[in-house]
């Protein structure tokens, strides 16, 4: 179950929206330039598979996306738990460098979901819109819209990545420090089970 909420950038303490229904999401995010779909699951393919098997099992739909939007490149990024015992370093480099703040000048940032889940961080407008994106999920953000992205702790995820530049990822980050003023991906997960059970037996 994938869900939206969005609190004032003042602070989590009010919360505007939370919702996990699809078509509200999308609705919510399309003013924002924000493109959200959701995309068939291959169930064949693991969650461990690697980057030839994904880009074969979804090509389909990364032909049809890129043919629309242009993209120059498209790959696959995966990270695991794993008992390597420098997989806690990697784990940590790897989120630090996308939990700050920040934007992208030349191109918009657009993931699918294969595997696992992220939260994204849209501050637009006086508002932060944190989008928690799992298995199905595609997101795409348009160059220029300040946000940040959390993977957890222990991060679990493989995605699909596109391009309209081949130089790829690339960040300009802000310095405002307001992506630790709000719930990270661990606090958001711990309460997600329970905001799920609400929304399937409502009061």
């Amino acid at each position: 179950m994938t869900l939206l909420t969005t609190w004032p950038e003042s602070g989590p303490e009010t919360v505007v929206r939370r919702t996990s229904e699809p078509g509200e999401i999308a609705a919510a995010l399309a003013p924002l330039g924000v493109r959200y779909e959701q995309w068939p699951v291959r169930d064949d393919v693991p969650a461990d598979a690697d980057s030839d098997t994904v880009l074969t099992a979804y090509r389909a739909e990364i032909d049809r996306l890129t043919a629309a939007e242009g993209f120059a490149t498209v790959d696959v990024v995966a990270l695991h738990p794993s008992d390597d015992p420098g997989f806690a370093g990697k784990a940590k480099a790897a989120r630090e460098k996308f939990l700050e703040e920040h934007t992208h000048d030349d191109d918009d940032e657009v993931r699918f979901f294969v595997a696992g889940s992220g939260i994204f961080y849209l501050h637009v407008d006086g508002e932060v819109h944190a989008v928690l994106c799992e298995r199905g999920d595609l997101l795409g953000v348009p160059r220029g819209t300040t946000h940040w992205f959390d993977m957890g702790t222990r991060p679990a995820f493989t995605a699909i990545r596109f391009f309209h530049e081949e130089d790829g990822w690339i960040g300009s980050f802000t310095g405002s420090g307001i992506s630790r003023r709000f719930p990270d991906f661990d606090t958001i997960a711990a309460q997600y089970a329970e905001y799920a059970e609400y929304a399937e037996y409502p009061a």
